[in-house]
């Protein structure tokens, strides 16, 4: 308990630091946040007069911080302002669109998971074999290929020539196949990687002599006892890259047309919309604290010897 109430703890001024960086924006961001707010209605040249009354509404002849309190305040109690654009609430866009961004995000996990454990394993049995240099290399492929260039290449060859997958869009599983394999194929290479890298280091260990000695499978004890023993820095990996793909998945959504949370980012950029930027760091941020937190108690069941006090070595 006392590591979860430590973790948690630290998370605070993270989380402070975040609300800092988002609430900064309306600050440093060029031109007026009320002329920005005005011309998004409608207005093409607002008065000085009109400029001045929606700056009191917006309360932005308050002091910075008061403005701040205000503005955290809201935030705390899930009110991230309103869109300048829509006058919806970004907060109820961000819920009403996560589906859409968390869909793509687990199936990308999947994914990546299934294909990059297993064919990490399989590297490491076949330790310098035609399948550990092949997976080797198509490891390094994936990793540099850019996503975008993947997004066209896959379009071109499942949706312009064989016809199997929409182009764009959103409302059946098809739609989220081709996000998802952009998404997922730069983290299952590194998966691949990792887990033949770790699996051939706990190999060399005592206990998987031992288990050799009593005459079992090499494919059980890869499985049963080497990979258990290896799943702290796999699950770190996958951890911070949930994180990554709920918070950033920018790219894929704008070229595969889903309206999902970074699609709503990039519209809100685009506007100078900057209640929308502001919802969309924090919720980025809080999404890279919650899953960095869960990856770090996911260490207490993996690595039982932490329960006891002890520490990752």
């Amino acid at each position: 308990m006392f590591y979860v109430f430590r973790r948690i703890t630290a998370a605070i001024p993270v989380l402070i630091g975040i609300s800092l960086i988002a609430f900064m924006l309306n600050l440093v961001s060029p031109g007026d946040p009320a002329v920005e707010a005005l011309s998004l209605s409608g207005m093409k040249e607002p008065t000085e007069q009109e400029i001045a009354v929606k700056r009191e509404e917006l309360g932005l002849n308050d002091p910075i911080p008061v403005q701040y309190g205000r503005w955290l305040n809201r935030a705390v109690h899930g009110d991230l302002g309103t869109s300048y654009m829509t006058k919806d609430s970004v907060s109820g866009e961000i819920i009403r669109r996560l589906p859409v961004t968390l869909s793509v995000a687990l199936l990308a996990v999947v994914l990546a998971v299934g294909t990059g454990i297993p064919a990490g394993m399989l590297m490491a049995l076949k330790k310098n074999g035609w399948i550990d240099h092949a997976g080797r290399a198509a490891a390094m492929l994936l990793v540099s290929i850019p996503g975008f260039w993947m997004a066209i290449l896959l379009i071109t060859l499942f949706s312009e020539k064989l016809h199997l997958l929409p182009t764009s869009g959103y409302g059946t599983w098809k739609h989220l196949v081709m996000p998802a394999v952009v998404l997922a194929s730069g983290t299952s290479a590194v998966l691949m990687r990792l887990t033949r890298s770790t699996l051939l280091e706990t190999m060399n260990h005592n206990y998987i002599l031992t288990a050799r000695a009593k005459g079992l499978r090499e494919g059980n004890i890869v499985t049963w006892h080497a990979l258990r023993n290896a799943l702290i820095p796999l699950v770190t990996v996958i951890g911070t890259y949930f994180g990554a793909i709920m918070g950033g998945s920018v790219i894929v959504e704008v070229i595969f047309a889903l309206p999902g949370i970074g699609r709503f980012a990039i519209e809100g950029i685009l506007r100078r919309d900057y209640p929308v930027i502001q919802g969309y760091v924090v919720f980025t941020g809080l999404v890279y604290v919650v899953f960095n937190l869960l990856t770090d108690f996911s260490y207490l069941i993996i690595h039982p010897q932490m329960r006891l006090g002890g520490k990752l070595k």
